[in-house]
C-alpha cells in the first residue's frame, strides 16, 4: 500500500466551506467507484479553516499521474471536479493532481 498526503485551500467564505462539507455528505457513487477503479482504498480529507488535507491510501500499483488522470476520463469525475471547483481556491483549469498539492513526509514515528 502507498500513502499520498495533499492539501488544498478553499475559498475563506464560511457558507461556501459549509456548503463544500455537505457536498461531501453525498459523494457522487460513480466519482466513489471511480476511486476504487485506479486503485484508491481509502481517501479521508480533513479541514482546518480554509485548509484541507486529504489522507489518499493506494494500491502498490497505483501510478499518481498515471492513475490520476485516467481517473478525470472515467463516468461524472469531470462533472464532479467542476462541481467542486466553485469551492476551490485553484484554478478551474488545474486537474485534480494539479490543484491539490502532494506533501512531502518529514517525520515517521
Amino acid at each position: 500500500m502507498q500513502r499520498f498526503c495533499q492539501t488544498m485551500d478553499l475559498y475563506d467564505d464560511p457558507e461556501l466551506i459549509a456548503a463544500y462539507v455537505a457536498e461531501h455528505d453525498h459523494v457522487w457513487e460513480e466519482v466513489k467507484e471511480g476511486f476504487r477503479t485506479v486503485g484508491i482504498l481509502d481517501m479521508q480529507i480533513y479541514l482546518y479553516g480554509t485548509r484541507l488535507f486529504m489522507i489518499m491510501d493506494t494500491t502498490d500499483e497505483f501510478d499518481f499521474e498515471r492513475d490520476y488522470t485516467r481517473l478525470g476520463t472515467l463516468p461524472r469525475q469531470a462533472e464532479w471536479e467542476a462541481h467542486m471547483a466553485k469551492f476551490q481556491k485553484a484554478r478551474p483549469e488545474d486537474s485534480p493532481h494539479e490543484k491539490w498539492k502532494l506533501m512531502k513526509r518529514i517525520f515517521k514515528l
